[in-house]
């Protein structure tokens, strides 16, 4: 998930993945499975990634709208991370 946030409001960062990290914990009781795993902020873009496991874009749309995260986008993306070669 992408979102604006201007190099002044970077100290925010920590506070929104705390956010981020509640509002998923909490959706597993309401039937969705999403996990928060980190934030990317990168300044000189005013941009920071909220990287979530879910099954689905709306899932993530929803932990986003319940932790006060202003979404520009959700797409989903693929990491190598987890291929196996």
């Amino acid at each position: 998930m992408e979102t604006y946030l201007a190099r002044a409001e970077a100290g925010g960062r920590l506070a929104a993945d705390r956010r981020a990290r509640l509002a998923a914990l909490e959706s597993t009781p309401r039937g969705r499975r999403v996990r928060f795993d980190h934030s990317i902020h990168i300044p000189a873009d005013e941009t920071c990634f909220y990287l979530f496991e879910a099954k689905s874009a709306a899932d993530v749309i929803d932990v986003a709208e319940r932790a006060r995260l202003d979404a520009v986008r959700v797409v989903e993306a693929i990491t190598s991370r987890k291929e196996r070669t």
